[in-house]
């Protein structure tokens, strides 16, 4: 698995929610620097687990679709006689 890379746009937006949250929710100010550092430590530490979470998902719905195919299949075949 290769690390996770986000584009500058969508760090500096994530940058700027864990600003907002931590100013509004907990009363910490913190810097851009500090929220990059955080997003750093976030990715390396628990992004790893929301991937995995993503994959499960997503074999999930695989699953699901193979099944009706399988449904859809069957529902095609002919009577045999015997």
């Amino acid at each position: 698995m290769t690390d996770f890379k986000l584009d500058p746009e969508t760090r500096t937006k994530l940058s700027n929610e864990i600003r907002r949250y931590l100013d509004e929710e907990l009363e910490i100010g913190i810097g851009n620097m500090d929220a990059d550092m955080l997003i750093e430590f976030i990715s390396e530490h628990l992004g790893a687990h929301f991937y995995n979470l993503g994959l499960k998902d997503a074999q999930a719905l695989i699953a699901r679709r193979a099944d009706d195919i399988a449904d859809e299949l069957y529902a095609m075949e002919k009577p045999v006689r015997e």
